[in-house]
């Protein structure tokens, strides 16, 4: 596979997954996953930006996105997103189910990744919405590639290129957030 072709098919693998983390700032909201409590440090455990509804949301967002990718695929449209590499998930038959396992795996791997961030930000003394490079665009991304994991075999170039394109696209995503004011910071 030339360089250019794996990049659009490691960006379009984890669709789900960046739609899932971008889904959860808009459906979130409401009651934090450590219901206000501190942690061992006197420290919020994650925080007011991790709710369970913006990882419950943002989780099923990302299935929903995986089943319409195999919906497309039963349409020829991307269907090289279910060939994957010595793949795991051809116990399912049809695109649709794959979708629905890749989307939901991805999905709730990306939104665990983001609260495992969160966590470590605590704990690192970052203040919520402070900038930490490259835990900030890298940590729901090697969640959701652990999570996908048991189903789907990746190569070491995939991975690479996946988490290079995903640093890109995670800033100029939240550049596009800041700029239509759904975020307050740029990063």
């Amino acid at each position: 596979m030339d360089l250019l072709n794996l990049i659009i098919y490691s960006i379009y693998l984890m669709i789900p997954a960046y739609l899932a983390n971008g889904s959860a700032l808009v459906l979130g909201g409401g009651t934090p996953m450590d219901f206000g409590h501190n942690a061992w440090d006197n420290r919020r455990i994650t925080g007011d930006g991790v709710t369970w509804r913006g990882v419950i949301g943002g989780g099923l967002f990302g299935m929903i996105i995986g089943g319409l990718l195999g919906l497309l695929a039963n349409y020829g449209i991307g269907e090289y997103y279910f060939i994957i590499e010595s793949s795991h998930i051809t116990f399912l038959s049809g695109f649709i189910p794959q979708g629905l396992l890749l989307g939901l795996l991805l999905g709730f791997g990306a939104l665990i990744g983001d609260s495992i961030g969160s966590f470590l930000k605590r704990r690192l003394n970052f203040e919520r919405g402070q900038a930490v490079p490259l835990l900030d665009q890298l940590d729901f991304v090697v969640v959701a590639l652990i999570f996908i994991s048991p189903v789907v075999e990746l190569n070491l170039s995939m991975i690479i290129i996946i988490l290079i394109v995903s640093v890109f696209l995670h800033l100029g995503a939240n550049i596009f957030a800041y700029l239509i004011h759904i975020k307050d910071v740029w990063y």
